[in-house]
């Protein structure tokens, strides 16, 4: 029997014609002799009734032992529910289908979970992950995932993009993250590497004349995980010659605008506002800053420039910050001990401590550190939170670095725990001129802030042998709600600058040759001015569907310890396969 028709499909009109659903068993109930089965398929739930006294002794016997989630193949005639009862909770709730015929295709043992309880531990819906896809929000999720993904194909492919596969099996290049090996039996000793982004493939790719390059790419890191991080990902990878920067905001704002008016049936506002990286540091702390909220920092250097409080001067004397937030509102919520757990919170990033300024309801101050600020400071730090009765002031004094993180993520730890965030609101925005390089003290060496093949602007080049730390880089960030999409720049064409730049990375000669020489050699063939983009797409189906983690829209996901509990991976091999690798086990010492 071939199925007619989906479980969410029918309706009044379909009323008086045999159909064929099939289907699991949403839910089965015996009333009084009469059977109801919720049928559930991928599109929906329809009701089906069996009754004993219209079908065969055999079919009224098999229903006694039909249980939930029991694969199931039913034919019936559709009949129009009364309308005092309709189901008005489901799509179909206006008709039921009085079964002629059913057949079990398959029977379920008893479920370890049930399907839809939000309550559920995540390890044991991971163990059954096949089970929780059939769930109907994991499911969704795909779906909108499918939706996204064709979404990305057809307005780049409008836009003049081809898509082309790279390789998996890569060349190890230091790139930022740690590589995932592989070792090659054909060529003992060594190794290839899973790739890390198709960054130097789509690069060759502009040498040979493609142009404008996309692909929906797998890419993988050997790092430690979080919420949005797994060891295997997909990014939508881009790049396109002889374009700058406005061309690649244009073609990104195109797309996303397409995808949000498909998923979400909104009209976002183009183009995106543009913040630089200063700025956004400045201002929230983050390169990624959520503008859907305020609570902007406030810098206090000019208010306290005179101030005899050695926490404050100490931290400007000496190159700090020093950098306050206005709680609005929450003076009177916030207790002793909630300012304790937000002190102890900001000292998880560096703070020494965290100062605080209540002004009551009534327009009293009240302060720890008044005491130490004369009546035109305490009144000057006030003044320029835009402080008014009922709002609580928080102050970070330090580097700027510990400032921008510690009072960054108070800023947004306020207001996730105070309903500060509005919800269903989409705020996009670039982020502009990022810094070319960052310093590390301890090994008192530069890093590509973004990666090696990121292109300085042409009026900074000549800083890059004088003032390293000022140079900016013709990357951007394009940013959803505080998190970052993805992030791309121009790229470097010529090979004496890519070779300018390993120099200002300490990359020796030798190593260029080693790691880098294939895309060098590129580079000398006439490569043309080009520059691209990724954006990770099982982020942006995350933030498209609420989910509160990207393992939630990601078919099989790994573990926050990079195991798949399903498949129990990774595991061991057997020494046969270790032999022809020509690899040996060191055995770990016992902790």
């Amino acid at each position: 029997m071939k199925r007619t028709h989906t479980c969410g499909e029918l309706r009044r009109e379909n009323a008086n014609q045999t159909v064929t659903l099939s289907g699991w068993v949403n839910s089965c109930r015996d009333l009084g002799g009469l059977t109801f089965i919720d049928l559930r398929d991928r599109e929906g739930v329809t009701q089906v009734v069996i009754n004993p006294e219209s079908v065969s002794e055999e079919i009224a016997k098999l229903a006694s032992t039909i249980r939930d989630e029991f694969v199931l193949t039913v034919i019936g005639k559709v009949i129009a529910r009364p309308d005092n009862m309709v189901n008005k909770n489901m799509a179909t709730g206006a008709i039921e289908l009085e079964v002629i015929d059913v057949v079990i295709d398959n029977r379920s043992k008893p479920m370890p979970f049930h399907l839809n309880d939000p309550n559920v531990n995540e390890d044991l819906r991971l163990k059954y992950r096949y089970l929780d896809i059939r769930g109907s929000q994991t499911n969704e999720n795909l779906r909108i995932r499918h939706q996204i993904t064709m979404m990305v194909r057809n307005s780049l492919s409008d836009q003049g993009f081809i898509e082309v596969e790279t390789p998996i099996l890569s060349k190890s290049t230091p790139e930022g993250a740690r590589d995932y090996l592989v070792p090659s039996r054909v060529h003992p000793n060594n190794f290839y590497a899973l790739p890390q982004a198709p960054q130097q493939y789509k690069q060759l790719l502009m040498v040979g004349g493609i142009e404008r390059y996309f692909q929906i790419a797998k890419c993988f890191r050997d790092e430690d995980l979080r919420a949005d991080r797994q060891p295997e990902f997909t990014q939508i990878d881009i790049e396109a010659s002889f374009v700058d920067q406005e061309d690649l905001y244009s073609i990104i704002e195109k797309m996303l605008y397409d995808i949000m008016l498909k998923v979400k049936g909104l009209e976002i506002s183009l183009p995106f506002p543009r913040m630089t990286h200063a700025e956004a540091m400045d201002r929230f702390g983050s390169d990624k800053p959520d503008t859907r909220f305020g609570m902007e920092f406030v810098n206090l250097a000019d208010v306290l420039a005179n101030c005899e409080f050695k926490v404050f001067s100490g931290a400007l004397s000496t190159g700090g910050q020093v950098k306050c937030i206005n709680a609005k509102g929450l003076a009177k919520s916030s207790s002793r001990k909630i300012i304790d757990q937000w002190t102890d919170f900001v000292k998880q990033f560096g703070a020494k401590g965290l100062a605080w300024i209540k002004i009551e309801e009534d327009g009293n101050v009240k302060s720890p550190i008044a005491k130490f600020l004369s009546e035109d400071e305490l009144n000057g730090v006030i003044s320029a939170a835009s402080a008014e009765a009922g709002d609580v002031i928080l102050v970070v004094a330090d580097k700027a670095s510990i400032v921008a993180d510690a009072l960054g993520r108070l800023r947004l730890e306020i207001a996730e725990n105070n309903d500060m965030i509005p919800a269903d609101v989409y705020n996009f925005l670039w982020c502009v001129d990022f810094p070319l390089l960052d310093h590390d003290e301890e090994t008192d060496t530069w890093h590509a802030v973004h990666h090696p093949f990121t292109s300085p602007y042409p009026e900074d080049i000549e800083k890059m042998d004088t003032d390293p730390a000022n140079v900016r880089a013709r990357a951007y960030d394009v940013i959803l709600n505080g998190c970052e999409l993805g992030g791309g720049s121009i790229r470097i064409h010529q090979p004496e600058m890519q070779e300018k730049m390993f120099k200002a990375l300490g990359i020796t000669d030798e190593e260029i040759q080693e790691k880098f020489g294939h895309i060098v050699d590129a580079l000398s063939f006439g490569a043309p001015p080009h520059g691209g983009i990724a954006l990770g797409l099982d982020r942006l189906v995350m933030l498209l569907t609420g989910a509160d983690s990207i393992r939630e829209v990601i078919a099989f996901p790994k573990t926050n310890k990079a195991a798949c509990l399903m498949t129990e991976s990774p595991s061991g091999v057997d020494a046969e396969q270790l032999e022809e690798l020509h690899l040996a086990l060191v055995k770990l010492e016992e902790k």
